[in-house]
């Protein structure tokens, strides 16, 4: 970090890397909600908790959403998220192979599953179609080498670090922007007003930031999740009568 006082004593402090004012808004725009992705049809197991009762009011939302970020799947994407974006700076195919394969396979159920592997290939597909990257096709071959589909962590991943964004502001964005999707479908599901939707995000703001910094630290060797009860959620949520969720 560099630190920059000003004048009126005011200190802001940047990346010494600073993300250019481009490509800051290309991932705006990928993280988006109007980006084409699907977020919107996937609660990650929430519609099934808010049916047995365990997400019921904003403070229950914003513990559950803490246990997703920090100990389910915001810790083991985001730790796949870092791996794949090193690797695609160092030119390392092997590397990104590894993240894409680990990233596939590391989910408790179907759904999540589904979750992650279609919000991805969407990704990609939206990227090639309107936002043409550099040097894009080199990864997507090894993509397809693995015979995997890429998962949705992987895929923001690789075009964050082809357009130079660093790992700590993409991962950060990354995990805010499925804080924010969670959060929206809370606010249908429980439901709560948009107030309590936004306080609901402000509480969550500082717990993205930690759990951002985790996954950039923690060692490969101890990749996994312990959100038993998202697990659980997730799983009842595949014969759950009534859905209107995918996930």
């Amino acid at each position: 970090m560099a630190v920059i006082r000003m004048a009126a004593g005011m200190v802001i402090r940047t990346e010494l890397n600073c993300v250019s004012t481009h490509a800051l808004t290309r991932l705006l725009a990928w993280l988006s909600p109007s980006f084409p992705v699907g977020g919107f049809s996937y609660s990650h197991g929430i519609e099934a908790a808010v049916e047995q009762g365990l997400v019921r009011d904003r403070t229950t939302l914003i513990v559950w959403l803490d246990g997703i970020l920090r100990h389910g799947a915001g810790r083991t994407d985001g730790m796949q998220f870092a791996a794949a974006h090193r690797a695609v700076l160092a030119g390392d195919e092997a590397g990104f192979a590894w993240a894409v394969e680990r990233a596939d396979i590391l989910r408790a159920s179907a759904e999540t599953a589904l979750e992650s592997r279609a919000q991805g290939q969407a990704f990609l597909l939206a990227i090639r179609a309107a936002w043409p990257l550099d040097g894009l096709a080199r990864w997507d071959a090894v993509i397809a080498a693995t015979g995997r589909p890429v998962a949705y962590a992987v895929a923001v991943a690789l075009a964050a670090a082809l357009i130079g964004v660093a790992e700590g502001p993409a991962l950060t964005a990354y995990l805010h922007a499925f804080a924010a999707n969670l959060v929206s479908a809370g606010v249908r599901l429980v439901p709560l007003g948009q107030t309590d939707g936004q306080r609901a995000l402000a509480a969550l703001d500082p717990i993205t930031h930690l759990a951002a910094d985790a996954a950039l630290t923690a060692p490969l060797d101890d990749l996994g999740g312990r959100a038993m009860a998202v697990d659980w959620t997730s799983m009842i949520h595949e014969t759950q009568y009534t859905r209107l969720f995918r996930s």
